[in-house]
């Protein structure tokens, strides 16, 4: 059993955020944010709804979205009939994350044995002094637009040239088009912020919108018919016009 609202809580202030920023990028308000930072669930509308913000302001923050609603479930869902829920299935998934962690702990416990040992070794028979740090090779600057793997992708999209019809997907691992996140009508200067591993847009009016990937320069889409967008952390890439005619 662990504390579902403070490991949130954590989560959130490790990554910089308040409730207003968490709020927008999760479209849940900062109200019902806070609530389940309290575990004051009795204030939201009911346990489906639970579930749901628990899943999504877990996943949005890097945890396991599920593991916080078994977590929930084992400990405050009341069936139809008054009676608590069996939490069986529960303590199996808690069980198997606590050994992930401990075998993670372990891995880097021997990591860092191996580097001091190493270390150690070179300065024992190299001399007297340690060697020195050696500067990376000017000829191979870092590239700014390098990101780290499992970082999220910040996408802000905005109707600038007037409104536009988007939908917003999750894009999987194996470029399928997955869950929908947003489908409407942007009017002029709205716009909609979506924080994801990798994201699908459709955008039926492309000249009229504008995409800004981790606080980057706003990039404009280009063509006067519906286009495909692919977002990764590192990139914004519009996907090729169909060769079919549009007015």
């Amino acid at each position: 059993m662990f504390a579902i609202g403070s490991s949130l809580k954590e989560a959130r202030l490790r990554k910089g955020l308040d409730l207003a920023a968490a709020a927008e990028a999760t479209k849940i308000r900062s109200r019902h944010l806070q609530a389940l930072e309290d575990e004051q669930f009795d204030v939201l509308p009911g346990q489906t709804y639970v579930r749901g913000f628990l899943k999504t302001y877990a996943d949005f923050l890097g945890l396991d979205g599920q593991l916080y609603v078994d977590e929930y479930s084992s400990r405050f869902w009341v069936s139809e009939d008054g009676g608590p829920r069996t939490p069986r299935k529960v303590r199996v998934r808690r069980k198997h994350h606590g050994r992930i962690e401990l075998n993670m702990i372990v891995l880097t416990l021997v990591a860092i044995i191996g580097v001091t040992a190493l270390v150690i070794a070179a300065w024992k028979f190299g001399g007297t002094t340690p060697p020195a740090r050696t500067n990376p090779p000017a000829s191979a600057p870092t590239k700014p637009t390098t990101v780290k793997r499992g970082s999220l992708a910040t996408l802000v999209v905005q109707a600038t040239g007037g409104s536009s019809l988007v939908d917003v997907h999750v894009l999987g691992s194996s470029g399928r088009v997955g869950r929908l996140l947003f489908h409407g009508t942007l009017e002029l200067g709205e716009s909609q912020t979506f924080v994801k591993r990798d994201i699908w847009l459709s955008v039926s009016s492309p000249k009229h919108v504008v995409l800004s990937l981790n606080g980057a320069s706003p990039l404009p889409l280009s063509g006067s018919c519906p286009v495909d967008v692919a977002v990764t952390p590192q990139q914004i890439t519009q996907q090729p016009t169909s060769a079919v005619s549009c007015h």
